[in-house]
């Protein structure tokens, strides 16, 4: 496992929650999930009745967490891509997903679990602790993440 790897996964475990993405019909989607890491591999949970992880089988997802929101002054994300497939995880991993919501858009909630095998992960790390962020030029990998969302 390379230390970009470790990291992310480091980073992964610190979130409860995350989005996949892929496209469906041709349409690209993203959608949220429920994480756990095992095995170095990220085990996600979702509704079934949103029909979401039909697209998401045996093909190409990324999947994202970060902590943008924390109001944190060291901000992260992580993307891992790989191929999805559908599982049936075990005793241990289901304990460590914790408790179901009981709803999704108003229907009751359904689980489905995939397991992604990462081929390729990234981690971004913006760090505003050294200085103001208006003041702080961006290094290369936040520079460039930057310009791929403009």
């Amino acid at each position: 496992m390379s230390t970009d790897e470790i990291r992310a996964i480091e980073l992964l475990r610190r979130v409860s929650y995350g989005r996949v993405a892929t496209s469906m019909r041709a349409m690209p989607f993203v959608a949220p999930a429920r994480h756990v890491v095992a095995d170095g591999r990220v085990l996600l949970r979702m509704h079934q009745g949103l029909d979401y992880h039909r697209a998401c089988n045996g093909s190409v997802v990324a999947y994202g967490a970060d902590n943008l929101n924390s109001g944190s002054e060291n901000l992260w994300s992580v993307q891992f891509t790989g191929t999805a497939e559908i599982v049936e995880p075990t005793a241990e991993e289901l304990a460590a997903f914790g408790p179901e919501p009981e709803t999704v858009d108003g229907e009751p909630f359904v689980p489905v679990f995939m397991r992604i095998e990462p081929q390729f992960v990234t981690v971004h790390a913006l760090d505003y602790t050294s200085e103001t962020p208006t003041a702080r030029a961006a290094t290369p990998s936040v520079r460039r993440h930057l310009h791929h969302v403009a």
